[in-house]
């Protein structure tokens, strides 16, 4: 089934559903508070139009909007704050998703403001105790490293693969 809109051209309604195991995960970023991108990791991204910096810089800049905007529109709280001052983590409202037709973007932040941000197939379900489980293993393989030096570009093996075991088994 197609549909049709106002330009006259097609448009599926959603992208093929994944036939392998792990192909569901197409990416992943890992940002401190102040928005530096610490690790950044492709599984099925075909199509690349910026430069690493100008993603991580869009995808930071997403987040931020978008966190600004839901708290302005929080229907529950008097004391909105001023459109674009981050909030603490778990101060007023926030997101923690948004489908397209050709992606899910699952978001969580965590009491230390590090944001873990997953790119997936659009029929992907929940991954809000995903996004934890890799938190920990970030806490585990990053955190507790004593040569890893907070702040700077996340480089290690057992992450790495410890992560790319877990992602395969995402559906």
């Amino acid at each position: 089934m197609n549909m049709q809109f106002f330009g006259g051209s097609e448009i599926s309604p959603s992208p093929p559903v994944p036939t392998a195991t792990g192909n569901n995960v197409h990416m992943m970023y890992i940002f401190n508070r102040s928005g530096v991108c610490l690790f950044y990791r492709e599984w099925n991204r075909p199509l690349r139009t910026l430069n690493p910096q100008q993603d991580h810089k869009l995808m930071f800049g997403l987040l931020f909007s978008l966190k600004s905007f839901t708290a302005k529109m929080d229907p529950t709280s008097a004391d909105k704050g001023n459109l674009g001052v981050p909030q603490l983590p778990g101060q007023g409202c926030s997101f923690h998703s948004f489908r397209t037709n050709t992606y899910k973007l699952s978001f969580t932040e965590t009491p230390s403001g590090i944001k873990i941000i997953l790119v997936t197939h659009p029929r992907t379900g929940d991954l809000r105790d995903s996004l934890k489980y890799i938190y920990n293993l970030y806490v585990e393989y990053a955190v507790r490293n004593p040569l890893y030096n907070p702040g700077t570009t996340l480089r290690c093996e057992l992450f790495n693969t410890s992560l790319d075991q877990y992602v395969r088994s995402i559906s």
